[in-house]
């Protein structure tokens, strides 16, 4: 049997950018996709502390050392710039290995949206 667990999460970053035309996507900063193990085009879900909103969409690699943050296409309607989210893709593995895996979970500021020392 596989299950669905948490593979990845940035908790706690700021909306910076929201651009409606765009093809669709989130553009995230390349160090911080890193340190949460996050790979361009992975599917993630975007969860909107301000509003409540869930959007599942696929990631971007923004430039790194900006703390860029950016909901694009029909999810730019979804935020507003300034909200903070929560980032988190998810891995299927056997129920055995699951049992043991440790998810990769990053704490950005969330006023610079960078890693903290």
């Amino acid at each position: 049997m596989t299950i669905e667990v948490l593979k990845s999460k940035i908790h706690r970053v700021t909306v910076t950018e929201a651009n409606l035309n765009y093809v669709g996507s989130i553009t995230i900063d390349e160090a911080l996709m890193e340190a949460a193990n996050i790979i361009a085009g992975e599917k993630v879900q975007v969860v909107d502390i301000n509003n409540g909103e869930r959007i599942d969409t696929y990631v971007i690699r923004g430039e790194r050392g900006r703390g860029q943050i950016c909901l694009n296409g029909p999810a730019a309607r979804k935020v507003a710039v300034g909200d903070v989210v929560i980032i988190m893709s998810y891995a299927a593995m056997d129920f055995e290995e699951a049992k043991s895996f440790r998810p990769s979970v990053i704490f950005p500021d969330t006023d610079t949206n960078r890693l903290v020392e």
